[in-house]
């Protein structure tokens, strides 16, 4: 019976991912003219990234600018590696965990980026320093509306730049050891037996990113009310997108990889073939949160003066338009 069904199975749908020559010879003109346009896209992702990182590196005082460098650099980076993942189908695992410790690096300086925002970790605990603050927030409380608030002080404060700073230590050292596996044969992702690596690597860094989102959030959640007039809450919202697109879509693709439901395509196997339309859907989708983070970081806004936060927690802010150059 298995020799009858394996006998109907093409061969190339249990080989490994083809190389990249194979994949540019099989190539027909509808599938040239795509990738074509995918790898211009992701050049033009990058280029645009480049010159925003001179702006930014021009117009915005020191550590900003490096904080921001880092966030605008997430999805042009992720678009990059996706392309070389495209045209080499066998350097997936290395460019997939190359953008996913450069965005657990972005992970942590939003936070960063927030706390920067309003001052600096000095002035950011001068003012909120004994004010109560919500955790019950997403990705892990945000149904425990029974939790009670927090007193902000300097040791919850670095409690919560750990939280974040961790999965950008840990993502990076486990990703390392992950290919180191990978290449002696041991770390496969669709061995999900329980002997297998991948079975105790992947949940634990599941769990990591959990815990790094939740500071992010909590501070956010506290916080955002008084960054309005700089945008926060798109930047957020961008940030937020590239997560869910990166990490939740890209599972959800490998999942019906390893069940089947993408169909294998010679010479690429259901796996090389999910991995494929991963990194294809990717490109499209970086390459337009690039266009949106330049409308978003290419841009002066007045700081956010310590008046106008006393004024806020007071309830008596008024709408202020901080908006003072604008550079398309």
């Amino acid at each position: 019976m298995e020799e009858a069904i394996n006998s109907t199975i093409d061969p190339a749908c249990l080989q490994e991912p083809p190389l990249a020559i194979d994949v540019i010879k099989q190539l027909d003109v509808f599938e040239f003219c795509l990738y074509s346009m995918l790898s211009f896209m992701s050049c033009v992702s990058l280029l645009l990234y480049l010159e925003q990182c001179l702006y930014i590196y021009k117009k915005m005082p020191y550590p900003k600018k490096t904080t921001l460098i880092w966030i605008t650099g997430a999805a042009p980076v992720i678009s990059t590696m996706s392309c070389f993942g495209m045209w080499i189908p066998r350097a997936v695992m290395i460019t997939d965990m190359t953008s996913n410790c450069y965005f657990a690096v972005v992970v942590y300086k939003v936070l960063v980026l927030l706390i920067e925002e309003l001052g600096g970790s000095s002035l950011f605990l001068k003012r909120f320093s004994g004010k109560p603050f919500r955790i019950n927030t997403g990705p892990c409380c945000c149904c425990c509306a029974c939790l009670s608030r927090v007193p902000m002080s300097r040791g919850l404060l670095f409690w919560l730049k750990l939280g974040a700073l961790q999965y950008a230590i840990l993502k990076t050292a486990l990703s390392v050891l992950s290919i180191i596996l990978w290449t002696n044969g041991n770390f496969d992702l669709s061995d999900l037996e329980i002997t297998g690596m991948a079975i105790w690597i992947n949940p634990f860094v599941g769990v990591l990113t959990i815990t790094s989102l939740w500071p992010v959030a909590i501070i956010f959640m506290n916080t955002n009310v008084y960054l309005r007039s700089i945008n926060i809450v798109p930047k957020y919202a961008i940030y937020q997108l590239i997560l869910v697109l990166s990490q939740l879509q890209t599972s959800i693709i490998n999942i019906l990889a390893l069940n089947g439901t993408i169909a294998c395509a010679p010479p690429f196997s259901s796996q090389a073939r999910g991995s494929l339309l991963s990194q294809q859907m990717m490109i499209m989708e970086m390459f337009i949160l690039t266009l949106i983070n330049r409308f978003l970081y290419r841009r002066m806004y007045d700081p956010i003066l310590s008046e106008a936060l006393d004024n806020h927690q007071n309830g008596k802010v008024e709408p202020c338009h901080a908006l003072v150059e604008h550079d398309v």
